[in-house]
């Protein structure tokens, strides 16, 4: 059921908390139910849009007395269920960030982009474990895992979180750790996404990273089969220093862009340096002395301009993503990237080079998995219809099909999301940590109420 008219009674909860109800008829219903990615299309029985953890805990108390679910948004990004006919909290206006330079630690709220994260660290010559982009939401992100420039050198975003405030399914607020709800802070840790409660805030460790060496060089799609072969040596000889990716980029034809990449398909190998800029140009110079690129736009920069090297795009778009960890770059996994990466499906399929810092991780600290692979696959295609994405969401069935033998089975969270992600959630992790998820699970939220983030079974379920 999807709410037309509400008769639950809202004037309590109004009262109670400093933040915002809406409710479908409201003049802000429509603008306050988007997400960030435009497909998602939901209707919510009523919005809370908290201005506080004591906001948070009102409304999920709210929703036990009322019997409803409760869906998590914060920027919007990696929707995994449409919030239909259920509470929506939305976490957008936490926005605290407090940088300690002696302890090199920081408190991010739930509301707060990495650039905000970033500029702070970056004033004091340090730097948090942030993805490619920094208009990503820091506690979404991390909660997924957190795969960054920087992961091969220090690790996952997740491996860096010293403690989260949470909001349990009573509607408590509670601290966890190491030392204080140890078992929900290791299933937060990679493996409960809006499933067990809402996280308000966390604190992490930052790193003294202040500038690195990093661009892409762009080849044409002409010299693909070449370029993979290239790449998959040279990442063999890399230093844990480097994360690198590459992918194959269909441009749509836009007047902004250069006419080298407007309305053209290429190939591009990013990548990121912890170090010495002459160092790692030296060794980036391997493929422009192999073969001349279109364009090599690899340069020492300040940490604060990483977002450049991806170009993610910052503002909301329809577009759906999957992905999953693959065995090898062979010749014939390449072939079945080119049949399926084509521009009238995919915008980006991108692999991305793990291991390092992320796979010394010991493999029971958190609920994160798959450490030991190292070859993980993103596909994004523009969806802008309902019918666009179930193209999409075919295409990558077809596409994953082809793929299988090249392939562990596993997914990292953070690439997949709509009801994709939901149904996927337990091949990201080993049956024995989806068991445990299931166990805390049943400790922190027998209900189900967060039943719109990742697919957490209670353990009799499973």
């Amino acid at each position: 059921m999807v709410y037309t008219e509400l008769t639950l009674p809202v004037n309590a909860l109004r009262d109670e908390i400093d933040g915002t109800v809406i409710i479908p008829g409201d003049g802000d219903y429509d603008a306050a139910r988007m997400a960030w990615n435009l497909a998602v299309d939901q209707y919510p029985a009523l919005i809370l849009i908290a201005e506080s953890a004591a906001d948070v805990a009102a409304g999920v108390r709210y929703a036990r007395s009322h019997d409803l679910g409760i869906a998590i948004q914060s920027t919007g990004h990696g929707v995994l269920l449409p919030a239909n006919d259920c509470l929506l909290i939305m976490t957008s206006h936490l926005s605290a960030v407090s940088v300690d330079a002696a302890s090199q630690t920081a408190w991010v709220e739930a509301g707060v982009l990495w650039g905000a994260v970033l500029e702070q660290a970056q004033a004091v010559g340090l730097a948090p474990l942030l993805g490619s982009s920094s208009g990503v939401g820091a506690v979404g992100y991390t909660l997924g895992g957190g795969m960054g420039w920087l992961a091969r050198k220090y690790g996952l975003a997740v491996d860096s979180v010293l403690e989260f405030e949470v909001v349990t399914a009573d509607g408590q607020i509670v601290c966890a750790s190491e030392t204080e709800h140890s078992d929900l802070f290791w299933a937060l840790r990679g493996g409960a996404k809006g499933a067990l409660g809402v996280v308000t805030g966390m604190r992490i460790r930052l790193y003294e990273v202040t500038t690195v060496y990093g661009g892409s060089l762009i080849y044409s799609l002409a010299d693909a089969r070449e370029v993979f072969a290239f790449y998959r040596e040279w990442i063999q000889y890399l230093p844990e220093e480097w994360t690198t990716s590459i992918s194959i980029m269909n441009f749509p034809p836009m007047p902004e862009l250069p006419p080298f990449l407007s309305g053209q398909s290429v190939v591009m190998v990013n990548g990121c340096y912890v170090g010495d800029a002459h160092l790692g140009q030296m060794m980036v110079q391997a493929l422009p002395d192999w073969k001349q690129p279109i364009a090599n736009t690899f340069h020492p920069m300040p940490f604060i301009e990483s977002d450049t090297i991806s170009n993610d795009p910052m503002d909301p778009m329809p577009a759906s993503v999957s992905g999953g960890w693959l065995t090898d770059l062979s010749d014939e996994t390449v072939e079945t990237l080119l049949a399926y990466a084509t521009p009238d499906k995919v915008v980006k399929a991108e692999i991305r080079y793990a291991g390092g810092a992320i796979a010394r991780v010991n493999d029971a600290a958190n609920a994160y998995d798959h450490r030991s692979s190292t070859l993980l696959l993103e596909a994004v295609g523009m969806t802008p219809t309902p019918e666009a994405v179930t193209q999409f969401r075919q295409h990558i069935a077809a596409f994953k099909q082809a793929l299988q033998p090249h392939m562990t089975g596993g997914v990292y969270m953070n690439f997949l999301d709509g009801p994709d992600a939901h149904d996927q959630t337990a091949n990201a992790f080993s049956a024995k940590k989806y068991q445990r998820l299931g166990e805390i699970k049943a400790k922190y939220d027998p209900e189900n109420r967060f039943r719109f983030g990742y697919r957490i079974p209670t353990s009799t379920e499973a």
